[in-house]
């Protein structure tokens, strides 16, 4: 992944989308199996020119580098189905949880990507599902807002060791690093416990040198750096008494965050005296040693 920043003037950029769309037809398509990519992605490549000044931007102009990124890329595509995934593709458990979910801005404008990583445990057996909740995500906001760079989030208040998977932990890395270029404004660690340092030194080869400055560490007084206290919970210091809940799938403009993911219920109202009670019980069953059930909860 690499820094945005290298300019190029218009010219070059557009001989670099022809050559990078010519080399991707000869190099890669022909002579290759027909259903080695998703038509429809390869349809795209040679129709959106802002795609392919993605990859080429984020590969610093080498066209080379762009190819086996769109390479790699447009293999994951088809390996995931992501034209075809759908919120009924995704098992409903996944969505009532909670664990992951868009909601708010940073103080730049990016949508923020939240990840609760206390509700998260490691469960083979889930893997795929897991990884397909985070694309059919990732595609969704793609889709509403092209162009628009996310800022993703790991809340790590109460969490733990059993709550890190580092292969899933590496597998949202390489979306952002490689299927969804220029995709990625920052990623901040939020209240990161001292025993998981180690875990996160990892994290930092797996970005790159030259990505490094898009990873943030902040303890809950250093949070408003990057985010205001109106896109914030309590529990960091912020005023949002967001509460996710499913269903319904929120389908309103993105630019109204307030109404995203359900409703805000106020703390104060009858009702969120009934909601925190069930998610009291909603977390308790993801953390304990006999929830194994994929219904009962999330696991990373």
């Amino acid at each position: 992944m690499a820094e945005v920043g290298k300019f190029e003037p218009e010219q070059d950029i557009e001989k670099k989308i022809e050559e990078t769309r010519q080399k991707f037809n000869n190099e890669y398509v022909q002579g290759q199996e027909s259903d080695k990519y998703d038509s429809r992605d390869v349809d795209r490549l040679q129709k959106d020119d802002a795609l392919v000044e993605a990859y080429l931007t984020w590969r610093l102009y080498s066209v080379d580098d762009a190819l086996k990124m769109i390479d790699d890329s447009f293999l994951w595509r088809k390996e995931f189905g992501l034209n075809d995934l759908t919120e009924s593709s995704i098992p409903k458990w996944m969505f009532e949880t909670g664990a992951v979910f868009l909601h708010g801005y940073d103080k730049e404008g990016n949508k923020l990507f939240w990840f609760k990583v206390k509700l998260h445990t490691k469960d083979a057996k889930t893997s795929m599902d897991k990884k397909k909740y985070i694309a059919f995500w990732l595609e969704r906001y793609a889709k509403r807002e092209p162009g628009m760079p996310l800022t993703v989030v790991f809340d790590m208040a109460d969490s733990g060791i059993s709550n890190i998977d580092m292969d899933f932990v590496k597998y949202v890395i390489n979306c952002f690093k490689v299927y969804y270029p220029k995709f990625l404004s920052k990623m901040i660690i939020v209240d990161m416990p001292w025993i998981l340092n180690a875990a996160w030194k990892i994290v930092r080869t797996w970005l790159g040198p030259e990505a490094i400055s898009k990873l943030k560490f902040a303890s809950k007084n250093e949070i408003q750096t990057f985010i205001g206290p109106e896109y914030l919970p309590p529990h960091m210091g912020g005023t949002d008494h967001f509460k996710y809940s499913y269903p319904p799938l929120p389908d309103d403009d993105f630019q109204t965050p307030i109404c995203e993911n359900g409703p805000i219920v106020s703390e104060d109202d009858n009702e969120s005296k009934d909601f925190e009670s069930d998610s009291k019980e909603l977390e308790s069953s993801f953390s304990s040693e006999v929830a194994i059930e994929p219904k009962k909860g999330w696991f990373w």
